[in-house]
């Protein structure tokens, strides 16, 4: 089984945050995506014959994609690669742009899962991140989704937005649980250096969370997400049980997938390709035939860590022995006392050979995960 995933690189207008690559100008969008279209034609080739179990509209901004452009995407993957008949087909939404009449358009086209960014119920958190919608969008949107017979809904909340204490993130959460969606991505506010907020922070105007009161509202999530009964399967993803993101956890699992647009990537298991994140020069080289894609080999060290990052994420864990036989890294024998004291600190356990990390390790994963790559 595999995957395609599809990148939109089109905004309204930048959030604060991002620095994923997107455009706010709309004036390319139409080559853009007949090029998406023609990529998927000259990269039939790439997935081997595999089934494709989940296809991912991603971004950028992919509601902004008219009925057409959508049914073209689709029909050109339908056309040209063998797709499961009940794959997940994602798309990421913007609450201002779901209108009851856009929601049908998209049930209309294939569309059976919704990812909407909301991101915050807090007025003035979503001007500070400069969101295109308010949060009366926000609980409209998922309102009218459900109307319109979407059941398989997940959304996204930022947690760690600097607040005199943790009320905001509390009212979030209830307001965020009323709504009765199946699965919630949560992510820690990250201030990245090409950004608004990063160079806000460089000149002093803004101040973000300190690393503990950011750590203190991920314990609030892991406890409140338990109450509600939403399983955590993946350090930031939390769903009602049966509604895991296959997408995602496919990739977290290491299948193969399929990136197509501006700035994708795409994984076959040996090597990791890039496109180019610029929008003429991507469309320009497709409509020569070129796939403008930087090509990462992986040895087997670099597959290794592959797996170790993306398993270690999630409530299946690594697999020791898989590590040890098929990527050549006994982590054991490497680290064994280091391992001793994850498990002594109760920041990890072995369970059969498999590592999984406890609540408290969770909050340490990115250093747990460095200290246990191999070089």
């Amino acid at each position: 089984m595999s995957g395609i995933y599809l990148h939109i690189p089109f905004c309204k207008q930048a959030c604060h945050y991002c620095d994923f690559h997107f455009s706010t100008s709309m004036g390319h969008k139409e080559a853009t995506i007949q090029a998406i279209a023609r990529e998927l034609e000259l990269r039939q080739d790439y997935l081997q014959g595999q089934e494709v179990r989940t296809i991912y509209f991603g971004g950028g901004t992919p509601s902004l994609l008219t009925q057409r452009e959508l049914e073209l995407l689709l029909q050109t993957i339908k056309r040209l690669f063998i797709v499961s008949e009940d794959a997940e087909i994602t798309l990421e939404a913007n609450p201002d742009d779901l209108k009851p009449e856009k929601l049908w358009e998209l049930k209309a086209a294939g569309i059976n899962r919704l990812s909407i960014g909301l991101q915050s119920f807090h007025e003035p958190h979503l001007r500070m991140m400069n969101r295109a919608h308010n949060a009366t969008e926000s609980l409209q949107c998922v309102r009218d989704a459900q109307a319109a017979g979407f059941d398989n809904i997940t959304v996204d909340l930022i947690y760690g937005i600097p607040a005199p204490d943790h009320t905001i993130w509390l009212e979030d959460l209830k307001t965020l649980f009323s709504l009765n969606v199946q699965h919630v991505s949560c992510y820690a506010l990250t201030i990245e250096p090409d950004t608004a907020l990063g160079r806000w922070s460089k000149k002093g105007k803004f101040t973000p969370s300190e690393d503990d009161f950011t750590a203190q509202q991920f314990e609030i999530l892991l406890e409140q997400m338990a109450q509600h009964g939403f399983v955590q399967y993946e350090i930031s993803n939390f769903c009602q049980p049966g509604f895991e993101s296959k997408h995602n956890s496919n990739y977290w699992r290491g299948v193969h997938y399929l990136g197509l647009g501006p700035s994708a990537h795409s994984f076959n298991g040996v090597s990791r390709q890039y496109n180019v994140a610029n929008n003429r020069k991507y469309t320009a080289a497709i409509s020569e035939a070129i796939i403008p894609a930087e090509v990462e080999e992986l040895t087997l060290a670099d597959q290794a860590n592959d797996y170790l990052l993306t398993t270690l994420r999630t409530i299946w864990g690594c697999d020791l022995a898989i590590m040890r036989d098929k990527y050549m890294y006994d982590v054991q024998a490497r680290h064994a006392t280091y391992l001793q004291e994850l498990q002594q600190k109760e920041l990890a356990s072995i369970n059969e050979s498999v590592l999984y990390l406890t609540d408290k390790g969770k909050l340490l994963a990115d250093q747990i995960t460095l200290d246990l790559l191999a070089d």
